[in-house]
């Protein structure tokens, strides 16, 4: 029996600079370089992981950084906005921190949220949203503890076909919970990261590059179910790939109707399982299948600067 995601695993996103993505999500934002490996379908390409301090389910954000990507254009079918979680004292202290860094970002409110939109050096679409997430954030950051990123709180989708996208959420297991002008929210049963805001809008379409997002992923508990949802997809004719093992997780991405690029990603075993302590970021991680091809990979990966990385 199919069980409901309990909320987002993570986030991907594409870029052009990694020094520049490395030290926007650790120096100003404040997350953990969780680990820099190499995206395992192109070993000559980084990808960077960040989150809290093991890289717990639900508030990772990962990107690849190609350093030759055209720019992205915001349109449908995309992955538009992702939002992070802040405790909801901290709004004026994130808003005079990113005019320290000069990030220019505009204050609003939405389902009596406060937020703060803002963009990375790729251009890339992001919120600082206050949310009562008890996810607990990385202590030994640059940003005090109390008013550190708590995770992720959640991502807004601009569909070709919003009735066929919100049908997708229905299926994973997101209720329909509120409904403002034409932001449409839907909320998964979970304590962390649980909003998905699906856009009722008419839009020019997209074009995937540096600045854009490439998929979500959602947390299902075990490798088992992957394979009932697969079944499931394909029965239903959707575009779905086989049961992978990534070395974190084993998941599965299928692209519904509406355009979305979704993941379904376990739990376990986790970024934690291979996070080592102090300094594990400063080296390159491999996986076994790749680790013979060290000495290859590495001098034709673009440099990065980590000194200033814990």
């Amino acid at each position: 029996m199919l069980t409901d995601t309990p909320g987002l695993h993570h986030v991907t996103g594409i870029v052009r600079d990694a020094q520049a993505n490395l030290d926007f999500y650790t120096g100003v934002l404040g997350l953990r370089l969780i680990k820099q490996t190499v995206n395992f379908n192109d070993k000559f390409t980084r990808h960077l992981f960040y989150g809290d301090a093991t890289g717990s389910p639900g508030t990772v954000l990962t990107f690849f950084p190609y350093p030759e990507e055209a720019n992205g254009r915001i349109g449908k079918p995309q992955i538009t906005t992702t939002s992070m979680a802040i405790p909801p004292t901290s709004l004026a202290y994130w808003r005079d921190r990113l005019a320290e860094y000069e990030v220019d970002a505009s204050e609003l409110t939405r389902f009596s949220e406060a937020v703060l939109a803002f963009s990375d050096p790729d251009g890339t679409q992001l919120e600082l949203v206050t949310d009562d997430s008890p996810a607990e954030p990385w202590s030994d950051g640059p940003v005090p503890v109390e008013h550190a990123i708590r995770g992720l709180h959640g991502v807004t989708l601009l569909s070709t076909d919003v009735f066929v996208t919100a049908s997708m959420l229905d299926t994973l297991g997101f209720d329909l919970v509120d409904q403002v002008g034409d932001r449409v929210r839907y909320q998964a049963p979970g304590d962390r990261a649980v909003v998905i805001d699906l856009l009722d809008r008419d839009a020019d379409f997209g074009r995937e590059g540096a600045g854009s997002f490439h998929h979500v992923a959602v947390r299902i508990p075990d490798e088992n179910q992957l394979f009932d949802w697969h079944d499931l997809f394909r029965d239903r004719g959707y575009d779905v790939s086989r049961v992978t093992d990534r070395h974190f997780f084993h998941s599965l991405y299928v692209r519904e109707p509406g355009g979305i690029l979704f993941e379904l990603a376990t739990e376990h075993p986790g970024l934690s399982v291979r996070t080592g302590g102090p300094g594990q970021a400063q080296s390159l991680y491999l996986p076994p299948w790749l680790e013979e091809d060290r000495e290859m990979i590495e001098p034709q990966l673009p440099p990065l600067d980590l000194s200033s990385i814990p």
